[in-house]
């Protein structure tokens, strides 16, 4: 899943998906048993972890989710910047998605369902901290797997690099703008300060930290950039299990009295993956773009930056949060759904050129028309 550049939007080939990546809800669901087992076991370890704090920042977890996403950014090449402009409708259909369509229609669905159609079934003092985690996972658009379901669909990967690169860019600066928006909308109040602190701390220290390190390894040739990249990728994943199995065994006894909260919880996130990839990849059909630009556009609008939304929903609301649980639900989900969605626009590629030509056509004629009068 490695993503270089030889030049500013000229990417490097991007392998298969890993034998983690492609299981990885088998190795969440394997965090959960080990993390309710060792929470049960042994809870005044946990405890004492749980109170390793400063400024509300718990510093296991934080160092552990540093080691998770820095290498997620150093995969992202912000030179491609230079070639948004050649895929200008693809772009504005994902940049729609992303941060006008996606974290509201979220939302509004985190309202619906945990407020209203499942309220009965859940925690009552848990129904805010839930909602919040949905609102902050659909916040965060994908930054690493995208290029995993990219190539998987065929799809282009100067424009995929491309739109990582705008969407990280964009997500330094609205990531706390929509999430304090949409939680004032929801009645959840979050301070200010401590929102800020989490951009600061996952967002824009790890990007800055990352483009510094992707510099200075491409001055030593992209096979040293290469080398890197995997070495460092078993220490982002046993980050991200270490992480899962310290959540899981906070949230353990919970989870075991309500068992049906995880389910309950990936209703909204399913309806709002395939919800918001249906409609990009509709747009883009409308629009005319190449299927190759439809299939990333499509799949980063559906999947997630879940690295992110977990680590703010510790920040924000705790470790034993159900913001934090919520935020998993995400993880759990996000290979086996992406992997349709994948298959859907793949077997749909002979619908999607026969209107998008159509749309082409269409255009053409009303140009020659235009210019005649």
């Amino acid at each position: 899943m490695n993503a270089g550049t030889k030049t500013a939007g000229q990417p490097l080939a991007t392998p298969g998906m890993s034998v983690f990546e492609r299981f990885l809800t088998v190795w969440v669901l394997l965090c959960i048993a080990v993390g309710i087992a060792l929470g049960h076991a042994a809870p005044g370890v946990f405890q004492a972890i749980g109170r390793m704090e400063i400024a509300q920042v718990n510093l296991p977890v934080g160092l552990l989710i540093w080691v998770m996403i820095i290498p997620m950014l150093l995969k992202v090449d912000f030179g491609a910047l230079s070639q948004v402009k050649q895929h200008w409708r693809g772009i504005s259909v994902t940049l729609f998605i992303n941060w006008a369509v996606k974290p509201f229609s979220m939302a509004l669905l985190a309202w619906l369902f945990i407020r209203h159609i499942f309220a009965q079934w859940l925690p009552a003092d848990q129904l805010d901290s839930y909602v919040a985690g949905l609102i902050l996972l659909a916040a965060a658009p994908c930054t690493a797997m995208v290029f995993v379901w990219s190539r998987l669909t065929g799809g282009d990967p100067i424009f995929t690099l491309s739109q990582v690169a705008l969407n990280d860019t964009i997500m330094v600066f609205a990531f706390a703008p929509i999430v304090g928006l949409l939680l004032g909308l929801s009645a959840i109040s979050v301070p200010w300060n401590t929102l800020l602190v989490s951009v600061a701390l996952y967002i824009i220290a790890p990007v800055v930290i990352a483009q510094i390190w992707r510099r200075a390894l491409l001055r030593r040739g992209h096979a040293a950039f290469d080398a890197m990249l995997a070495r460092i990728g078993p220490l982002s994943i046993g980050a991200l299990l270490l992480t899962l199995i310290l959540l899981f065994a906070f949230q353990g006894q919970a989870i075991l009295q309500q068992p049906l909260v995880i389910a309950m919880l990936a209703v909204p996130i399913l309806i709002q993956v395939f919800f918001n990839s249906g409609l990009a990849y509709w747009l883009n059909r409308r629009a005319g773009e190449k299927h190759s630009i439809a299939c990333p556009s499509a799949l980063i609008g559906a999947s997630n930056f879940f690295e992110l939304a977990v680590a703010a929903a510790i920040s924000l609301f705790g470790i034993q949060s159900g913001a934090a649980l919520a935020t998993v639900v995400g993880v759990l989900i996000e290979v086996p759904v992406m992997l349709l969605i994948v298959r859907i626009v793949n077997q749909s590629k002979g619908w999607y050129e026969a209107g998008a030509n159509r749309t082409q056509h269409n255009e053409a004629v009303a140009n020659v028309e235009n210019r005649r009068a």
